[in-house]
């Protein structure tokens, strides 16, 4: 299957299971998303449990929330992830801390489906990776597929967490295939993906710069541990530091800004745990702090060149 594909089979797969999975958004329903995600689902669970909404993002969310701490299982679409800043009002005022402000009265079982990031020279609207601004509010899980299994099956553990998802969804990988069961199943949100195993040096990396990375390493025949974090809040630092302690180099590599990204986070964690097992500066290669352009986004973009650049940086450094 495409990761599309995928998608759709995990949201089908989740309401065929419990009637209480309802999804709304801007074209979900008669034109099946504007990737195509939510393709058939309107004809097969009826404009009930299929919605589709006005052009009104902060009122989208809003309608969510409201569904999950009613009962329902609440999945949103925003059509594109640069959209979701006009509700922000709602993601972090109202969806990551209702479970709190209620004291456990309330919970809000709702996963935020949205496109992100390049792909697409969409430019500075519609091409943005802002996951940091979700990492950082506490109260929600930030979740980006890197694959086609993937996507199904962490997008299928999100719908049974009892608490509010991000789940950011590549564009860059909508259209890569994979293995992918027809049947239900789950992956563990809260463990990183070990994808190749080495000795040399770590490569920590998410979403849509996974198979940059992987493509990048074997052409270049590198002996580098890739990780793929699955999960960005809460990420997996067990099996960050024992790979770090293995190889005892360290590159981060994602298609955010640098300044005050995920990498810096990562960098930082594990500097404060595992610094005396470190035999090189932690580097990172990211997309470029400023606006996402939209003819040049292949240079904005981490790329091969970066990439090898860093890793001969690591690899000599004495």
């Amino acid at each position: 299957m495409t990761m599309v594909k995928a998608l759709n089979s995990a949201l089908d797969n989740a309401m065929e299971r419990d009637d209480s999975v309802i999804l709304l958004g801007e074209d979900v329903g008669t034109d099946g998303g504007v990737f195509r995600v939510t393709d058939g689902l309107l004809n097969k669970y009826g404009k009930e449990r299929v919605i589709d909404t006005p052009l009104a993002e902060l009122g989208i969310m809003g309608f969510g929330i409201g569904m999950a701490m009613e009962g329902l299982k609440a999945i949103p679409e925003i059509q594109f992830q640069d959209f979701l800043y006009t509700g922000m009002d709602q993601i972090i005022n109202q969806m990551a801390k209702l479970r709190y402000r209620t004291n456990g009265d309330y919970t809000v079982p709702m996963v935020l489906r949205t496109p992100y990031a390049g792909g697409v020279h969409g430019g500075p609207y519609h091409s943005q990776s802002g996951e940091v601004y979700f990492t950082h509010t506490q109260g929600l899980t930030v979740v980006t597929p890197s694959t086609p299994y993937d996507a199904k099956g962490l997008l299928l553990s999100s719908i049974e967490l009892n608490d509010p998802v991000i789940f950011l969804e590549p564009k860059r990988s909508y259209f890569i295939k994979g293995e992918v069961p027809e049947d239900y199943y789950k992956i563990d949100l809260r463990k990183a993906n070990v994808l190749k195993e080495g000795d040399d040096l770590t490569v920590i990396t998410y979403g849509p710069s996974v198979p940059l990375v992987q493509n990048t390493v074997k052409k270049n025949n590198v002996n580098a541990e890739i990780i793929d974090l699955r999960t960005l809040n809460p990420f997996d630092i067990n099996t960050i530091l024992t790979s770090v302690k293995k190889t005892g180099r360290v590159l981060i590599v994602h298609e955010a800004p640098k300044m005050f990204g995920v990498g810096a986070e990562l960098a930082a964690t594990i500097a404060e745990k595992a610094i005396d097992y470190l035999s090189a500066p932690i580097l990172r290669v990211t997309g470029l702090d400023i606006p996402v352009p939209f003819a040049l986004e292949d240079y904005y973009v981490p790329n091969e060149r970066r990439i090898m650049e860093a890793v001969n940086k690591l690899l000599n450094y004495q």
